[in-house]
């Protein structure tokens, strides 16, 4: 039911009072027959109360958390069409298929779309709820000019910290935004976005347009993810490991496209899992089918650059693991929230080595000098999150700004506390060592100048006669690497171009005893360990469970659509548990709306009463 039905006059002369009286309690009833929920959660209500009231909003929520719905809903209740700009095709091609399944009159506009006449035909005759399209298409003429042949209810931007150069995934066409829809000025604007700092969220707000009354923070708190990070030391045999522990869809990044492609090679012969890559190498019809066949498993890991995953609105990813560090914390909250997204327990492990570091800080070298200063404050607070040894929860979420609890009981460092050791004396030992032989050693050499082990380039450099030599021994040698890794997370020992380590940073102050240097204590190499995050939730081995997930594949295939948009595996489980016998009892589940119900609902009471 359109708003304007409330009634034309009323809505001139008190819009915003008639929004909060009528049209929440009319968006309830509308959110109930599309999407099968009883009430908003979080922040929902917030945003879309300022949306309907024609108020533009900045909306900073967490993945899972229903961004999509804010602009979704209200676009079936506003006179005219909702333009949604969305950075990728296939991101929009999985929130169209969702949208349609739900009975939301949806289109797509981009250049792998055969039937634009048709999308631009239903468009000027007002027959869209929604459509969708990328910032490149947006900020030219000819579009501005197709908007102006119909009536618009809303501007949405998704991933709206693209905008900002400040944010971690710049696009410059989202700076062509702002013109068009100063275009429109009487259109209101919906900026969403899941990751931004508050410097990031400040410039969208200019970027776009936006009041600052207009933000709302949702949190980024995302709590049935558990986070873990730990040193790389077997990586192809730590990630079979996350694989046996969860079962479920998996994403795994590596850094490079050679990584990629060997990782995959490995997994799949160690785990016995479809397995399959995914980088900007392999040809683009290799790579659509790759990632439709991930999209539409429920079982597959896909072993991928940074270039996957934006563009996936899967919801039943069970872990996403980082074989060596992300960019920043930004880029790390946003490629670890792809997982978990139907709010089920999942688990984000990241593998680092010091070297991802040492090279990070190279690469900051070679950037403009304009940027260095923020690229070097975004890599520290990374390091600050991987060498913590209190909540990693925490510290992620001050990051954004927050004032979170001590622990969450949900993070490697809350599950299992590590033992904080004070480990001054042994780095001033490693940093003379650096220093003594010329600072253009590597590890390898140094470990053995300082526990002793006189082999022959050692001797050949006469590195067996500085008063280092051996000067390292018992614990504190098993304690060395772990203390190189930390002081090249601080910067205080840097690769040269040779891959030896040279003094940097505050190596002076720890060498003359200014500086102490404190770290967790490295964990002993154990088998899985699963807290609450890597619980698998579903009830495997449940005869009607099975039954009906084998039916919900059997539908999603003959619609060509993933399973996941038939139902989530959270509406199967409420199935199991309660049983309906009719359509009524079966409408009241959480996630069964009106046209899901027509159209599924016979077939899952069957299965459900044959078992």
């Amino acid at each position: 039911m359109p708003v304007a039905a409330v009634g034309a006059g009323a809505l001139t002369c008190h819009r915003s009072t008639v929004i909060e009286t009528v049209g929440l309690d009319l968006a309830r009833e509308e959110l109930r027959r599309l999407f099968g929920f009883s009430d908003f959660r979080g922040r929902q209500a917030d945003v879309v109360t300022r949306v309907l009231a024609g108020q533009s909003t900045l909306a900073v929520m967490p993945t899972g958390a229903g961004k999509s719905l804010t602009y979704q809903l209200p676009a079936t209740m506003l006179e005219g069409t909702c333009v949604v700009i969305s950075p990728l095709i296939a991101l929009m091609h999985d929130q169209l298929r969702s949208a349609r399944a739900n009975g939301i009159r949806a289109a797509t506009l981009t250049s792998a779309d055969a039937d634009w006449r048709e999308t631009m035909d239903a468009f000027r005759a007002g027959e869209l709820d929604l459509l969708y399209v990328a910032p490149e298409r947006a900020s030219q003429a000819g579009f501005r000019d197709l908007l102006t042949s119909a009536r618009l209810a809303l501007f949405a931007v998704d991933e709206a910290h693209c905008v900002s150069e400040w944010g971690h995934d710049f696009r410059p066409d989202y700076r062509q935004l702002r013109p068009l829809m100063d275009a429109f000025p009487d259109v209101p604007r919906l900026a969403l976005t899941a990751t931004a700092d508050a410097h990031t969220r400040a410039d969208i707000l200019t970027q776009l347009g936006l009041p600052e009354e207009g933000l709302i923070v949702a949190g980024f708190d995302r709590p049935n993810i558990r986070y873990a990070i730990r040193p790389r030391d077997s990586l192809p045999r730590q990630l079979a490991q996350v694989c046996a522990d969860n079962p479920g869809p998996g994403i795994v990044y590596a850094p490079t496209r050679r990584k990629v492609e060997q990782l995959a090679e490995q997994l799949a012969e160690a785990t016995g899992r479809p397995v399959l890559p995914y980088h900007a190498g392999l040809p683009p019809e290799v790579r659509a089918e790759n990632q439709a066949k991930f999209v539409a498993s429920e079982d597959m890991v896909m072993v991928a650059t940074i270039a996957f995953g934006m563009g996936i609105d899967k919801p039943d990813v069970r872990f996403v693991a980082h074989a060596a560090t992300p960019k920043s914390i930004e880029a790390y909250y946003q490629e670890t929230g792809r997982a978990g997204r139907d709010g089920d327990p999942a688990v984000a492990l990241m593998l680092w080595g010091a070297g991802d570091f040492a090279q990070a800080r190279m690469r900051i070298g070679e950037v403009e000098q304009a940027r260095q200063h923020g690229e070097r404050q975004r890599l520290d607070a990374l390091a600050g999150l991987v060498e913590t040894a209190g909540c990693r929860r925490a510290v992620l979420l001050r990051h954004f700004g927050e004032d979170p609890p001590d622990t969450c009981g949900n993070c490697d460092n809350c599950l299992d506390p590590p033992q904080v050791i004070e480990v001054t004396q042994l780095a001033r030992k490693l940093l003379s060592a650096v220093y003594r032989t010329g600072q253009s050693f590597g590890f390898g050499h140094l470990q053995k100048v300082l526990t002793g082990v006189a082999d022959d380039r050692v001797v050949s450099k006469q590195h067996d006669r500085l008063t280092v030599f051996g000067i390292v021994e018992g614990e504190d040698a098993a304690l060395l690497q772990a203390v190189a890794r930390a002081l090249q997370v601080r910067g205080c020992l840097v690769q040269t171009e040779h891959g030896g380590l040279a003094l940097a940073g505050d190596a002076r102050a720890i060498l003359t005893g200014e500086a102490p240097l404190v770290m967790a204590k490295p964990p002993q190499r154990r088998g899985s360990r699963k807290g609450r995050g890597g619980s698998t939730p579903n009830p495997v081995g449940d005869p009607l469970f099975d039954a009906l997930r084998a039916l919900r594949r059997d539908l999603a295939a003959e619609a060509g659509v993933p399973p996941y948009v038939v139902f989530h595996d959270a509406v199967l489980r409420a199935m199991a548990a309660d049983r309906p016998v009719n359509l009524a009892e079966m409408s009241q589940i959480p996630g069964v709306g009106a046209k899901k119900l027509e159209a599924y609902g016979e077939a899952f009471l069957k299965a459900i009463a044959r078992n």
